[in-house]
């Protein structure tokens, strides 16, 4: 199903130096979206229409196999911009800021605003209402541009008014949101700016040009999408590039089998929204609608980052600027049956879309297949840009796959999540997902294992059918790199 980018250059060697002059000095332009998972146009996705993130990845490195720490935005987020594992942030919940765990931690911008680069936050980069002043030379920019269009809008201001008339609270979690009154998908007839992703993209072109009047201080722009976060909405004419008759559902809509019953549950929250049907089954007919939402959310979010892109062409800073695309978390879209939705520790929640072009690759366009995690995304700008990391930075510089896509690389990835009581952690090799649950006492409460050479839909935990050389392997794997010595089973 993949469709390769038509470009074969050879591995090369990064034209980057540490230490630069000042006026050599790389800009970042660091862009994030909300929900996104790979599926793209550049991953092989024969009907998502991406052209602007598909050139991305044309001149620079997509990676196939990049994986987030944790399946929830504001905890991914936080160890993206630190660098560090969930289980040393100590934070698995969207609430506290990493400041109330990290106080005199340096933030990867922070690391930029300290060595004399502007660095400025728009949007969502940080969860919103949870973010790092720290860490920018600017109070972090949010549009006040609705997620709806008139018509959703109105549904939503008539939840709020019921809840008042009834004296429902208002809740900042859960179903009492005035929000959850509006439809999990819309496609208003509207200008991209009428929306909050649009009105993000004007403002960071102002910020783009702004920051262009000063060549002899670099920048590090972050700008962060809420597509495809649910609800999807975009304007018409990109509902308009997709064919209800040409969208599929998944038909492995069922839960992991064999898997703990407390690991095998998704989120909810995409339950909520007022035009899910009652009885909370989604039918194929509805399902369809669904990804018809998703994938127009997704173009959306595209033509946003095309005009960035284009900006910065226009103003003669592609030689000057290192691009990273990324999406916080994967999103399940009907496989096991789970919509709208992430909370969980398998491939679908974990796997994201990750993208770096910098100026000087010279095997720009080969996706590398190497397993990598976001962590790594923090040494590898600041080996980019000549900097110093930070101590304690777990993660490794991607800097190696940037010169060669085939280089050798570190054997998984890690990702975390607490269910049911119990802490997961879960290790992503080239072919297995290999999970552990420890209950609150530290015991161990489960244990899964995925073969992607066989089962790539993680449909089947194998655990109890495979070697035991093979599942001790993969528990000392994971104790390394969490190091700490192997739950042996």
């Amino acid at each position: 199903m993949k469709r390769r980018m038509g470009i074969g250059a050879v591995a090369g060697v990064l034209a980057l130096a540490g230490g630069a002059a000042a006026a050599e000095r790389l800009n970042v332009l660091f862009l994030a979206s909300d929900d996104m998972r790979p599926q793209l146009g550049c991953y092989g996705d024969p009907l998502v229409k991406s052209p602007n993130l598909d050139r991305l990845a044309a001149r620079g490195r997509l990676f196939e196999r990049a994986y987030c720490q944790q399946a929830l935005c504001s905890p991914s987020r936080i160890s993206l911009l630190s660098g560090r594992r969930i289980s040393t942030t100590k934070i698995d919940q969207i609430g506290p800021t990493l400041r109330s765990t990290m106080p005199d931690i340096v933030t990867l911008p922070q690391m930029f605003k300290n060595a004399g680069w502007h660095a400025r936050s728009l949007g969502k980069i940080y969860h919103v209402g949870i973010d790092d002043p720290a860490s920018w030379n600017e109070p972090p920019w949010h549009s006040k541009a609705p997620r709806y269009g008139p018509a959703g809008m109105e549904r939503v201001k008539a939840r709020a008014a019921e809840m008042k008339a009834k004296g429902i609270p208002i809740e900042e979690k859960g179903p009492n949101r005035p929000s959850f009154g509006g439809p999990a998908f819309e496609g208003p007839d509207v200008a991209d700016e009428a929306l909050l992703d649009g009105d993000t993209a004007r403002q960071a072109l102002e910020a783009l040009r702004a920051l262009a009047k000063t060549p002899d201080r670099p920048f590090f722009l972050a700008v962060g999408f809420a597509n495809p976060h649910v609800p999807w909405v975009a304007p018409k004419r990109y509902w308009d590039l997709y064919r209800p008759e040409d969208i599929r559902i998944p038909t492995n809509n069922f839960v992991p089998r064999g898997a703990p019953v407390f690991a095998a549950k998704s989120g909810q929250d995409f339950l909520w929204y007022g035009n899910i049907p009652k009885d909370r089954v989604i039918t194929p007919e509805f399902g369809r609608q669904c990804l018809h939402g998703y994938f127009a959310a997704i173009s959306y979010v595209d033509a946003q980052i095309g005009l960035l892109l284009g900006e910065l062409d226009r103003l003669g800073l592609r030689e000057k600027t290192i691009v990273v695309f990324w999406g916080d978390h994967g999103y399940y879209m009907g496989e096991h049956g789970w919509w709208g939705s992430k909370h969980n520790n398998y491939e679908g929640a974990t796997r994201v879309p990750l993208m770096i072009a910098a100026p000087g690759m010279k095997s720009a366009g080969r996706p590398t297949p190497a397993v990598v995690e976001f962590i790594d995304i923090f040494p590898t700008l600041a080996d980019l840009a000549g900097l110093a990391a930070p101590a304690g930075i777990e993660g490794r510089s991607l800097r190696s796959l940037l010169d060669d896509p085939s280089a050798p690389w570190k054997a998984g990835a890690v990702s975390q999540y607490r269910m049911g009581g119990n802490f997961g952690t879960a290790l992503r090799t080239d072919r297995h997902r290999y999970v552990e649950w420890v209950d609150k006492q530290g015991a161990v409460a489960g244990r899964e294992l995925y073969d992607h050479a066989t089962d790539p839909g993680e449909n089947v935990n194998v655990l109890d059918g495979a070697p035991a050389d093979l599942v001790r392997g993969l528990a000392e794997q994971l104790g390394a790199v969490l190091r700490q010595p192997a739950r042996t089973p």
